[in-house]
């Protein structure tokens, strides 16, 4: 019978470690900001450093006698070996020096252990057999999530390395791991990339507008424009709109083609060519479209991570949050949402991409004498508000007055009414300035474009 193999450990490293310890107060301060007590393979180092932890908590000295009493208190001295195994592990070091090397030791040797007890998980998972393969594969990413999480935490840096990596990405635009260099995702909005300075990683941006007003072929032509313009790697997150609906608002957007006639099918000879053109540019946009009706923000950020891990991504574009599904813990739907935009967030940090979605507004908005949108109009969550680094909202005049309210409303007659002209509104933008800027919309062809961008209508127009 083969022998079974013995967990990755290194026990003269741990002994290494809590010896430090005993033998210099201050050796604490090396490791306890990423070796945790289950890092330890042998019986008796978990016991020891939980009580060197304690002590330090308590601002006690670590020292041979102190730790002794501390394992006396907890009756875990006998356990370990008595007074004897501390004064063997004192014997062991000369110095605390390289403490935070071993400390290394241990946390890698207890990486590994994890890994091999994912795999473990995952074999069960596997052998359950569960009808639905999705839930499965979202168990298995998120049991090496959670290993991979545990292996890099977060610590402090100094403002001098803080600054010398700003000046470096500043001169040098980072690379994804498909070898492309985007730093700013830009909109191609002249005038709202002047605002927002492009989409910023890893900011939440929420665009909201009520429906018909345009929200998602704004977030299409950003999606657009960032994949032709810069090469960017988006992911798009169509919860209403099947692939086939999005793949068309492009076609209709690109071409200058009547959205309309573009579904149908319906199209001259010259629009079929001007179609056949746009499909060939937009080919070669590196859009990834995910069209499921149904995801919860766990299958969101699993493919989102999974596709993030295999090409790299530059933006994710997320239509819309209000059908993004709740994890089904009984919760009201504003809790739900609060926890799905938190999620996003920390999602948006977690890849280190900006994270566009849209948002739906609220009636209150329709009861208002004006109808321009405000902060407290994003529909079911002040969260939203809370969570998002960046808040656009879309208004436009003519879905609610005529050309003859318009001019009578504002008592204006000179003045041409604003026909196809969307104000952009920036309410929320954590690191800059709000305003407003003003795009034209083609609502035939689903385009924002630039007010400076000449006009071209399709006879069908």
């Amino acid at each position: 019978m083969a022998q079974e193999k013995l967990a990755p450990h290194d026990i003269e490293a741990e002994e290494a470690v809590i010896g430090s310890l005993l033998i210099d107060p201050d050796a604490i301060l090396e490791v306890a900001g990423f070796l945790e007590p289950q890092d330890f393979f042998g019986e008796a180092g978990q016991p020891i450093y939980r009580a060197c932890l304690s002590l330090y908590q308590r601002n006690e000295v670590i020292n041979q006698i102190s730790v002794a009493h501390e394992l006396m208190r907890q009756d875990r001295l006998e356990q370990i070996g008595g007074a004897a195994y501390l004064s063997h592990l004192i014997s062991t070091v000369p110095t605390s020096l390289h403490v935070q090397h071993y400390g290394q030791i241990v946390s890698r040797t207890a990486v590994m252990r994890r890994l091999i007890g994912a795999a473990g998980q995952i074999a069960a998972i596997g052998y359950e057999a569960g009808p639905d393969i999705d839930t499965s594969l979202n168990k298995a990413e998120d049991i090496l999530f959670r290993v991979r999480m545990r292996r890099s935490p977060r610590d402090f840096v100094s403002l001098r390395e803080v600054l010398s990596q700003y000046f470096e990405e500043a001169g040098q635009p980072r690379t994804t791991a498909r070898g492309k260099q985007v730093s700013h995702v830009l909109t191609g909005f002249a005038a709202l990339d002047d605002f927002l300075g492009g989409l910023e990683r890893p900011d939440l941006t929420v665009l909201a507008a009520r429906p018909s007003f345009g929200k998602t072929s704004l977030a299409l032509n950003i999606a657009r424009n960032a994949a032709l313009n810069q090469k960017a790697c988006v992911a798009i997150f169509s919860l209403e709109m099947s692939r086939e609906a999005v793949a068309q608002r492009l076609l209709a957007s690109e071409s200058g083609v009547n959205s309309r006639l573009v579904r149908l099918g319906r199209f001259s000879e010259r629009d079929e060519v001007r179609i056949m053109e746009a499909s060939g540019v937009l080919s070669e946009a590196p859009i990834y479209i995910d069209d499921s009706p149904q995801l919860r923000i766990l299958d969101i950020r699993s493919k989102a991570r999974r596709l993030h891990f295999e090409i790299g991504l530059d933006l994710v574009v997320i239509d819309y949050l209000q059908l993004i599904q709740g994890d089904g813990k009984n919760e009201t739907r504003v809790q739900e949402m609060s926890n799905i935009t938190r999620s996003l967030k920390m999602l948006a940090r977690e890849l280190d991409v900006p994270m566009l979605a849209v948002s739906q507004l609220s009636r209150g908005v329709e009861s208002r004498l004006s109808h321009m949108p405000q902060l407290a109009d994003l529909r079911e969550s002040g969260s939203i508000e809370q969570d998002a680094d960046v808040v656009i909202f879309i208004y436009r005049d003519d879905m609610y007055h005529t050309a003859e309210e318009w001019s009578r409303l504002h008592d204006i007659e000179k003045e041409p009414y604003p026909r196809a002209i969307a104000d952009i509104i920036i309410a929320k933008h954590r690191n800059g300035p709000l305003g407003q800027v003003k795009l034209r919309f083609l609502s035939k062809t689903a385009k924002f474009d630039n007010l400076e961008t000449e006009l071209v209508l399709t006879p069908e127009e």
